[in-house]
């Protein structure tokens, strides 16, 4: 019986694909093991009870073993019938799970998607994201919910208020899962005229006789930077602490100041050569965490494929020159 089973499994894993495409084979199995009968199962599927027969006596054959005890009363699964028929089970939820998923897709001409994201990406990484799905969909409505803090968005996916998230070093939360990481270092963000805009790198006690704009205390960039002077033993003076990255990127452009943020913050800036980004020596093997979040549960297929758009700007913009430095 072991060598039976095992000329089984041989047999399962090299025509793993065979079976797959024979779903009404499955369906047969499936049926006769839940009623225990061939005439029962016909009745059930709606066709006679001999075709049924023949498949499954042609499979046994195949096989080298029977699957099934024909005792007077019903048929009960062998072992070996019952390996068979937990496969057939699986391939055929996966085949209905495919179908589903299938349908989901021809209706993609349609549709809303809800996304939280944190405010600096809100003007960079995903409007570029938005362009190029749209172009592809272009009726799917998308919702864009500027939200201020992780938490905020954590919650949001979580509820099922937006069906995607995308900000910096969330922590782990139930019913939520990380569909992409990207990593990207914060740096001296200023105007590409600034004295020190042509540094290659910078120390942070160089920075501290310029015009500071850096985010408060609610925004994920903060902590590292209360560590980053905690560590230099240096006591900064901000001029503006705030929680709007575009009240950072507008301090760097316009009033020669300096700000904190990675390249996915100014993403758009840096191909517009509106900011220069200048790698801070201290958090050379720092970086912060850019985390694209999503329902735990199976997301539909309208929101998988804009997931994939998200990934290919985050990846795409990984590229570039300035995240290399």
């Amino acid at each position: 019986m072991k060598s039976d089973l095992m000329c089984l499994l041989c047999f399962l894993k090299s025509n793993r694909e065979n079976l797959v495409l024979h779903a009404r084979l499955l369906s047969y199995l499936d049926e006769v093991a839940r009623s225990g009968s061939m005439r029962k199962a016909a009745e059930r599927l709606h066709v006679v009870p001999s075709a049924i027969s023949r498949q499954i006596i042609a499979l046994e054959e195949d096989l080298g073993t029977p699957l099934f005890d024909r005792t007077p009363r019903k048929l009960i699964p062998t072992a070996a019938g019952e390996i068979v028929i937990r496969h057939a089970r699986a391939t055929l939820k996966d085949f209905e799970r495919s179908q589903d998923q299938i349908e989901e897709l021809k209706g993609l001409h349609r549709g809303e998607i809800t996304v939280a994201v944190m405010s600096g990406l809100a003007a960079n990484v995903v409007p570029r994201a938005v362009t190029q799905f749209q172009q592809r969909n272009h009726r799917i409505k998308l919702h864009l919910r500027l939200l201020p803090t992780g938490d905020e968005i954590l919650a949001a996916v979580a509820s099922g208020e937006a069906q995607l998230g995308i900000g910096f070093d969330f922590p782990s939360r139930a019913n939520v899962r990380v569909l992409e990481v990207a990593l990207g270092k914060l740096g001296a963000v200023m105007a590409p005229d600034h004295p020190l805009a042509n540094r290659l790198s910078l120390r942070i006690s160089e920075c501290l006789g310029h015009r500071l704009i850096v985010a408060d205390k609610t925004m994920a960039i903060r902590p590292h930077l209360d560590q980053l002077f905690a560590k230099s033993k240096v006591e900064p003076h901000f001029s503006i602490e705030t929680n709007s990255i575009e009240v950072m990127r507008h301090g760097a452009m316009s009033d020669q100041g300096i700000t904190f943020l990675t390249p996915f913050d100014i993403e758009f800036e840096l191909r517009t050569a509106r900011l220069t980004y200048v790698p801070l020596y201290e958090l050379a093997h720092h970086q912060q965490q850019l985390m694209l979040i999503g329902p735990e549960n199976r997301m539909p297929a309208l929101t998988a494929v804009f997931v994939e758009s998200l990934k290919g700007v985050i990846q795409e913009a990984l590229r570039s020159e300035v995240f290399v430095r």
